[in-house]
């Protein structure tokens, strides 16, 4: 077989989900804070949203005190979620935001 017939359509790979590699508090964590230093609130949204799925949608929102759809809508990708609902869902994932200084 030749390099031309070993053609990969990009169309029928399978989506990537992030969310099936979210499987520990440490995966989470560096996952968040990749995301972080993006410095994308949007970008952040998307990425909390990978990890509530990962963890239960149902069961992040009870433990947040937030309501599903509440949840889902703070969470897709184009929102903007405010500070509080953002340090909820962490909170109720097992992780915590922490700043460091930037490298000078």
């Amino acid at each position: 077989m030749s390099k031309a017939d070993r053609h990969i359509n990009v169309a029928d790979l399978p989506e990537f989900d992030a969310a099936l590699y979210l499987d520990s508090p440490e995966s989470i964590a560096a996952y968040l804070t990749d995301i972080l230093a993006a410095g994308d609130a949007s970008l952040l949204a998307s990425a909390l949203g990978d990890i509530t799925r990962a963890r239960g949608m149902t069961e992040v929102a009870k433990s947040a005190g937030i309501t599903r759809e509440a949840l889902y809508k703070a969470l897709r990708p184009e929102s903007a979620p405010r500070f509080d609902t953002i340090n909820r869902v962490c909170t109720a994932l097992g992780v915590r935001l922490v700043a460091e200084p930037l490298p000078n």
